[in-house]
């Protein structure tokens, strides 16, 4: 008995696929710096002795965070594509 595996499947309009946790918090970071990213989303791991490790820790662990993480994210981008059109 064979068992098939199914290939995922592109995802060209979305942003988000194929990019790690790890990449997107580290984007932010350098966009915003840790006060920032805590002025935009009030977390403790943005607040109290931050670092990428920590967050990621976190925010794989509680998934409203990593929601509103992932969405930062995409705003970032679109305010990144729409200073470029000006």
């Amino acid at each position: 008995m064979t068992i098939t595996v199914p290939q995922p499947q592109d995802q060209p309009r979305n942003p988000l696929h194929g990019l790690t946790l790890e990449v997107i918090v580290t984007a932010l970071f350098e966009e915003y710096g840790w006060a920032g990213l805590d002025a935009r989303i009030p977390l403790r791991c943005f607040a109290f002795e931050p670092s990428i490790k920590s967050s990621l820790k976190f925010l794989r662990k509680t998934p409203w965070a990593r929601e509103k993480v992932e969405g930062l994210y995409l705003f970032m981008l679109r305010e990144r594509l729409r200073a470029k059109r000006l």
